[in-house]
């Protein structure tokens, strides 16, 4: 057996470890085009911020390396440009001789991941516009840095990679500003949510420039580039870190006649396998389904790109293996604070027009007489017929990492909000309560589809008619100095009982305190006068 690999890193080189794994006797060649086969794609922003401060920890196997290891036949700087299906051979170009040879193949995996999309722009190929996906654009982002020491950076994009390269340039000492053309950074998430973090962005001092596009860079002598958008106030900055997304690099499987997908990935069955039947591919080059709604996706994540190349070779070595797909589970690093998600969100409800409801709680990370607990605010979606969980967000300085582990497998497992009540999870102060988050969400949700806990979102409350209800505030008078919401009732919660009668009859009475649970209170004690 000869397996060819195209691509390394998560995808490529997970397949062809796996691959040795399961048969020693197997000649496995991996053609790789950039000068890496091997390293931590995810820590690049974290190196240039100074967080990882030798750059080596990046590089986690060199050609040497993985031939001692693995026995594998690694070749960097060398770009596969052509497939013969009918005759199992690769084209590659040697691009340290700039020669072609031909390469013969009994199964090939390819895994040539994704490319940073450049909006078509005036400017956007600027010498000091960049892009950041791999060692060599680090490399370039740094030497730029150092050697021209600029005081300003502008940030393409509020997504994973623009926020973590906004985090870090803010790291080392730049005044930075993002500009995102969506209403709110990291879409992955709601926007009630993102909200919290566009506070915690603003309040470590970089410059939020939302629901504005980006129509041209203009670069001038002294070597500045003026920010031109569309909806907003134009801007001078030093240097651009596009940021905006990525595009399968799926032009080596067109040009060989694979199905592509809508999206522009490859399509596979859950064996991972393409439309030819000896060609397989892996990482974000390929689309999928999502397990929870059925539909074909694009998610370009790292465990899923490792987990697709084992799972390829599993197959191609005689152990039958089917992929469940991708959900999307993910974090980020805001500053001191992680954004974390899984599943569907509310408005991707809205947009396939699927029945849900939400119930977001703002319990603490650990129990509150322990230092150091922290505010945590848990979204969960779900269905509101049987209450099977649908989706997941978590924001907070400490513990939104595992919520969100919890909820995915909760999801995974098909699990309802019902089921979330009795999960029994740890408990110890320093790490957690009694009562976990995830078992507080699921009480409130649960409740509301008991009908013992009648709950309104902000963006159901904008389709009611102004004269249809009043918003009562429970919360003490102190309280009420950190800010109102003009022209409600003021009835702090000790003495709603008493005082009843000042509330009308003829109209929904709308609550709202600090983060809902004096509301939930307030709302039980009206619910059965």
């Amino acid at each position: 057996m000869k397996l060819v690999i195209v691509g390394g890193v998560a995808g490529g080189a997970s397949a062809a470890a796996r691959a040795r794994r399961l048969n020693e006797d197997a000649e496995i060649v991996i053609f790789e085009k950039g000068p890496y086969v091997s390293f931590a794609n995810c820590g690049l922003p974290y190196h240039i911020g100074g967080v990882i401060k030798n750059r080596g920890e990046l590089l986690l196997h060199t050609p040497k390396s993985l031939k001692d290891r693995f026995n594998f036949d690694v070749h960097v700087k060398h770009e596969v440009t052509k497939i013969n299906v009918d005759g199992h051979t690769v084209t590659v170009r040697n691009l340290l001789k700039d020669e072609e040879f031909e390469e013969t193949y009994d199964k090939l995996i390819l895994s040539p991941g994704a490319r940073a999309f450049i909006p078509p722009v005036s400017g956007a190929d600027g010498d000091n516009v960049f892009t950041l996906k791999t060692i060599p654009e680090m490399d370039s982002i740094k030497d730029f840095i150092e050697k021209k020491t600029p005081k300003h950076a502008t940030v393409i994009g509020g997504g994973y990679i623009g926020i973590e390269a906004a985090e870090n340039l803010k790291e080392r000492g730049l005044e930075v500003a993002v500009v995102e053309m969506a209403p709110q950074v990291m879409t992955p998430v709601d926007e009630d949510m993102a909200a919290i973090l566009h506070e915690h962005i603003r309040l470590h001092d970089v410059k939020l420039h939302l629901g504005v596009k980006l129509k041209a860079l203009e670069h001038s002598a002294n070597g500045r580039t003026k920010v031109v958008v569309d909806g907003a106030p134009s801007f001078d900055t030093d240097f651009i870190v596009m940021a905006v997304g990525v595009r399968p690099e799926n032009s080596l499987a067109k040009n060989a006649g694979l199905e592509i997908g809508p999206r522009g990935g490859i399509v596979v069955d859950d064996t991972m396998k393409t439309s030819s039947p000896d060609i397989y591919a892996v990482g974000d080059v390929v689309q999928v389904s999502d397990p929870v709604t059925g539909n074909l996706v694009q998610i370009p994540l790292a465990s899923p790109a490792n987990r697709q190349g084992r799972l390829a070779a599993d197959n191609i070595f005689g152990r039958e293996v089917h992929y469940r797909g991708t959900m999307g589970t993910a974090i980020c690093k805001v500053f001191d604070m992680a954004v974390a998600t899984t599943g569907q969100t509310e408005k991707a409800c809205i947009r396939d027009k699927r029945p849900f409801k939400t119930m977001t709680v703002h319990p603490m990370s650990h129990t509150s007489y322990y230092p150091g607990a922290c505010r945590l605010s848990l979204k969960i979606v779900f269905d509101p017929r049987t209450g099977t969980l649908l989706g997941a967000q978590s924001i907070g300085v400490d513990g939104a990492d595992k919520r969100i582990d919890v909820l995915a497998t909760a999801i995974t497992a098909k699990m309802t909000v019902f089921d979330l009540e009795h999960l029994e999870l740890c408990y110890a102060p320093p790490y957690g309560a009694a009562k976990d988050p995830v078992n507080l969400a699921g009480f409130a949700a649960a409740n509301m589809l008991r009908g013992d806990h009648q709950a309104i979102t902000v963006r159901e409350l904008d389709e009611l008619k102004k004269d249809s209800y009043v918003l009562l505030d429970i919360r003490r008078p102190e309280e009420r100095a950190a800010g109102v919401i003009e022209g409600t009732l003021e009835i702090p919660l000790c003495q709603l009982r008493d005082r009843l009668e000042e509330l009308p009859k003829d109209k929904e009475v709308i609550i709202y305190c600090a983060i809902g649970h004096r509301g939930y209170i307030g709302q039980r004690i009206l619910s059965q006068k």
